[in-house]
């Protein structure tokens, strides 16, 4: 069976680390075209054994400009439902068995927020905003940003920052806890720093520890530590539990091959 080549985003591969850049239209819009583009073609980076560690950003001086309101204006449940569909790009990313970081070379708005939840560690450029504006749109985030928000900083906080349309400083949002790291004129030099310091990292034990959290975090505390036995006994086949834990006796730095 023959593959289509990726429509909307391209690959770059820096050793363990690959980058997904988006590049679709003059602001890397969202629309089911990328979206359906993205459904195909993730899941064969994000499983690569090769990867240790995904980088989501945008082309240029952009991240993702949110959902193509062009599309949205039809305002009927076939194009909702379409649209929607960025939630199992979001669920691909966030599942996946390694880190994943968002780079946010540009403003993460929208849709470009819900992307950015999704991922495991967030760096924003120092110009760029955060925030969900679809509110003075008379409609609201719903391709994930009412669910992953509120369990990120508290339901209040969530329904603030989206009653109100706002949209975050950089460094607002660092005090808010939606980002991680905020970076100006480095910021490339330090997405490339954190992407080589998470491959290197033992992240087959990272994608245990990622399936773990994301099984037991809304089950009742007994159900939960069994699904937490359960990662922790899969985990003891791992090659760099072994390693991480033989460096330690051995009172050296540990090897971790992400096996």
């Amino acid at each position: 069976m023959t593959t289509s080549a990726p429509v909307g985003f391209r690959i770059e591969h820096d050793g363990p680390v690959a980058t997904v850049v988006i590049d679709h239209g003059r602001v890397n819009i969202v629309d089911p075209e990328l979206i359906e583009s993205l459904l195909e073609h993730l899941p064969s980076i994000l499983d690569d054994p090769a990867v240790r560690c995904v980088v989501v950003r945008g082309k240029e001086r952009i991240f993702v400009g949110g959902a193509n309101l062009t599309v949205m204006r039809r305002l009927d449940p076939d194009t909702y439902r379409a649209m929607r569909r960025w939630v199992d790009v979001q669920r691909l990313i966030e599942l996946a068995p390694k880190p994943v970081v968002a780079a946010l070379n540009g403003h993460a708005l929208g849709g470009g927020a819900e992307l950015a939840l999704a991922c495991d560690l967030r760096i924003l450029h120092a110009r760029a905003t955060f925030g969900f504006p679809e509110t003075d749109l008379g409609i609201f985030p719903g391709a994930g940003g009412s669910q992953r928000l509120p369990r990120l900083i508290g339901s209040h906080r969530a329904k603030r920052l989206i009653i109100d349309a706002s949209r975050l400083s950089a460094q607002d949002a660092l005090r808010e806890g939606l980002v991680d790291l905020v970076a100006d004129g480095d910021f490339d030099e330090v997405v490339t720093r954190e992407a080589r310091r998470l491959a290197a990292r033992p992240t087959a034990t990272i994608g245990l520890l990622k399936a773990a959290i994301d099984r037991g975090r809304d089950l009742p505390i007994d159900e939960a530590m069994r699904v937490e036995e359960e990662y922790v006994m899969r985990n003891l086949g791992l090659a760099d539990a072994a390693e991480g834990i033989q460096a330690f006796l051995d009172k050296r730095d540990a090897h971790f091959e992400g096996r």
